[in-house]
């Protein structure tokens, strides 16, 4: 019979994808019920455990957040080794925005050094991590942001070729053809709307376009690009993907990802809130651009 365990929750995650949980209807996970607590990616410490696979003192992640403390079993829990990295990073880097990341452009975009690659919410969780894991392969970057503060965080910290600030230059296609003036080969899609239309003009003929979120329109009626026949006129592809259903990369995407922190070749930053009252204020933040990389709740 399972034994369970109990977990002091340090750090929860909060991710666009909740927002569509807000709704009905079918998906690829389950509507939050009302009434029940919400649950999403935390990280903690086992405080009590009954179960020998896991013992006192040892740093855990699992899909419990909203909470302080969570009563789970061994199946529900993975063991961390924080001696290479911060215990906050497997919600981050070494968490799914991380893994989404590494899946979407190494294994859909598949880009080559010398392409140009453009990220949109290049400052979030992850298109951060998209953006450097590109400059690491030799590509050339663009990113939009929404500050100018973001786009110098971007520029001097991990070395991006070109920012465009959406809301100075709100005509998106004139100011990606400025930055890519040869094109783009890669587009990695995160915001959708206007920045999907904008990529698509601005293709290369058989560029890659993963598409992993469109929070640009999670509040709103989702419309499709006025400009879709490029995409045949071009050859594009587009491929929409969900990182979980690529779970057999995670064991890769793991050790790369741990030595690239490691080794300084991928940099990690958090936008941190104090506690579980204040998380509500985190998620609503993600969709007015609040949070420069990570997004986390401080707990204990």
């Amino acid at each position: 019979m399972p034994c369970p365990v109990l977990v002091r929750n340090l750090y929860m995650s909060v991710d666009p994808y909740m927002r569509g949980r807000m709704n009905e209807g079918e998906s690829y996970i389950a509507p939050f019920q009302i009434g029940s607590v919400l649950e999403g990616g935390a990280v903690g410490i086992v405080v009590d455990s009954a179960d020998d696979k896991f013992r006192v003192g040892d740093a855990v992640s699992h899909f419990c957040g909203w909470r302080d403390h969570a009563l789970l079993y061994a199946a529900d829990l993975t063991l961390l080794n924080t001696e290479r990295v911060a215990i906050q990073a497997y919600l981050g880097a070494l968490g799914l925005p991380g893994h989404a990341a590494y899946f979407g452009l190494l294994h859909i975009a598949k880009p080559k050094a010398g392409e140009t690659v453009f990220v949109s919410s290049a400052v979030g969780a992850v298109g951060s991590v998209v953006a450097q894991i590109a400059k690491l392969k030799g590509c050339r970057v663009i990113g939009s942001v929404g500050s100018e503060a973001k786009a110098q965080w971007l520029r001097e910290d991990f070395g991006l070729d070109a920012l465009i600030n959406y809301n100075v230059e709100p005509d998106l296609e004139a100011a990606l053809r400025r930055a890519a003036p040869e094109g783009i080969d890669v587009y990695f899609d995160n915001v959708g709307g206007a920045h999907l239309e904008a990529a698509i003009a601005v293709a290369n003929d058989f560029a890659r376009f993963p598409l992993c979120g469109m929070v640009g329109q999670y509040n709103g009626t989702p419309t499709g690009p006025s400009n879709i026949y490029t995409v045949i006129a071009k050859n594009l592809q587009l491929q929409g993907f969900i990182g979980i259903n690529h779970l057999d990369t995670w064991a890769d995407f793991t050790r790369d990802m741990s030595n690239w922190i490691a080794q300084g070749q991928i940099g990690t930053r958090e936008t941190i809130v104090d506690g579980l009252d204040r998380a509500p204020d985190a998620l609503i933040g993600l969709f007015s651009g609040e949070n420069i990389g990570k997004m986390l709740v401080r707990l204990g």
